[in-house]
């Protein structure tokens, strides 16, 4: 501010102080006070780092509230400095500079504990990290991408793997595989963050880790290591390329498909990321990896658990109703694979669903093109048609053939609804009766609704009573319409136990 009311005023060649003010938007009198200071008078000034500044008076209580909470920011020690002792004369932007300034020569709390990260060493370490972008288009849609970031920590070598569906285990050994095969070779150790792919839990450091993911790793020969949970920090090296690859490789690109989306960021990488002038090694990541890194590099072949997987097989979830999702559609696959895994391959108008470990065709359906659609195949489930059938013939085998049909029709208009349980259930009453009377049975059939419980109460109390001995009473009148076994269990009304019956002749 002082030098430009000096080079203003000019000795008085310049701006008048009126005009200076108005120019600088200062009052008149400040002009005159800087106006009226010779040179070493203003250098003496400005060297004092000492002299009095208005929130000095306040300095006591900004710092207790940076020692004891250090991410407090300016505007809030603002507000709390208004609450303790009420307006300040000063502005906000003063304010500002003044606790940035408290900040760095007062020690606060520590937030984190740091050290200098050594140089790598050649051929040791690799960082992995997915990464998400949302509305990328490709043919002519936004769609989600989904991609993992692979860097090599010595030499910086860069890799990005592609998907446009969500990444699951499958999909990430996948880009492992092409990864190593564009670096040339394989490091001692992956380093990861804590994610479901790799990691399935932590507790004290030690690591459940996916069990599909872990017989990868061990075919291919290199250590899995995992970070701290919430500590991206501890892979930096791989969390700047994801960043890298979001704002330089995919932001504002347009791509026709996926065929062309991967053509794109293959000559990204090789034309662009790994030739640039890395700004922490100062050479480019190809240049160095070749000099230095690719001989320390292992040899790397593709194990055989992601061979049929890089031919084209397309993972897939099976869900509890045995259906696999493919293209906004539902398709079923043989319910032994419930809630399993299946490879999904595409060919024309038909798609083929495959085991994964033996790459067998399981099941084959024609390509739907609409969407929301679910797509079954009797084969694969049950046949309740055939269970019918199988429980009919039983009940015939136990009844006759005649009787076994008239109860078996019975049982459908009675509950049609509930026909196979019903069948079941009549089954295992008859095969649970030794001393069946099919005359009885046939009885029942022909005149009222019958149940398998209605059943099996009647045979019970057929049962109850020829065991007492009133199955056929003959002294029984029977009514029309009446049988005499219905009529057994009343046969002694009216009859005294204990008394012989008296016939009065007479008088």
């Amino acid at each position: 501010m002082i030098h430009k009311i000096k080079a203003l005023h000019d000795d008085g060649q310049g701006l008048s102080i009126r005009a200076i003010g108005q120019e600088l938007d200062i009052s008149r009198n400040t002009v005159r006070k800087y106006l009226r200071l010779d040179e070493a008078t203003i250098e003496a000034a400005q060297s004092n780092r000492e002299r009095e500044k208005k929130l000095d008076a306040h300095r006591d209580y900004i710092v207790y509230l940076l020692r004891t909470f250090p991410k407090l920011s300016s505007v809030k020690v603002a507000r709390k400095l208004r609450e303790k002792v009420g307006e300040l004369a000063v502005s906000e932007r003063t304010l500002r500079r003044y606790v940035k300034q408290v900040k760095s020569t007062v020690a606060s709390r520590q937030r984190r504990y740091y050290e200098p990260v050594l140089d790598m060493v050649p051929g040791v370490q690799c960082q992995v990290d997915p990464g998400e972008l949302r509305e990328v288009m490709i043919g002519g849609e936004p769609r989600p991408l989904y991609f993992v970031v692979f860097v090599l920590s010595y030499s910086r070598l860069t890799y990005v793997g592609v998907s446009l569906s969500p990444l699951d285990t499958a999909t990430f050994i996948r880009l492992h595989d092409e990864a190593f095969r564009y670096f040339g070779g394989l490091p001692e150790e992956c380093v990861y963050d804590q994610t479901k792919m790799v990691v399935i839990s932590e507790q004290f450091r030690e690591l459940e880790v996916n069990q599909r993911f872990h017989e990868y790793a061990t075919t291919a020969g290199f250590r899995i290591r995992a970070c701290c949970g919430y500590d991206p920090e501890s892979k930096g090296k791989v969390e700047a390329g994801v960043k890298y690859a979001k704002q330089d490789a995919f932001y504002g690109e347009v791509f026709r498909d996926e065929a062309d989306l991967r053509a794109y960021v293959r000559q990204w990488l090789d034309d662009v990321a790994n030739v640039r002038t890395h700004g922490t090694t100062g050479q480019q990541p190809r240049a160095l990896c070749d000099a230095e890194e690719q001989r320390h590099l292992r040899p790397y072949l593709t194990p055989a658990c992601v061979g049929r997987e890089a031919d084209g097989l397309a993972p897939r979830r099976v869900d509890k109703t045995g259906l696999i999702a493919w293209k906004a559609n539902k398709y079923s696959v043989p319910m032994a694979y419930q809630q399993g895994r299946v490879g999904v391959q595409e060919a024309g108008d038909r798609l083929t669903v495959h085991d994964l470990e033996s790459g067998d065709e399981i099941a084959a359906h024609t390509l739907h093109l609409g969407k929301g659609r679910t797509l079954r195949n009797s084969d694969h489930y049950r046949d309740h048609h055939q269970q019918e059938a199988d429980l009919e013939q039983a009940i015939a085998q136990r009844l006759g053939e005649t009787l076994g049909k008239q109860l078996c029709a019975r049982l459908r208009d009675s509950m049609p609804h509930h026909y196979k349980d019903q069948l079941r259930g009549a089954r295992k009453v008859l095969e649970g009766e030794p001393d069946l009377d099919l005359a009885l049975v046939s009885d029942w059939v022909t005149r009222e609704r019958l149940t398998a419980r209605r059943l099996k109460e009647r045979l019970a109390a057929a049962r109850l009573a020829k065991a007492r001995g009133r199955d056929h009473d003959a002294d029984v009148p029977a009514s029309p319409g009446t049988t005499p076994a219905e009529l057994a269990p009343y046969a002694q009304l009216g009859r005294s136990g204990g008394q012989q019956e008296v016939t009065h002749g007479a008088a």
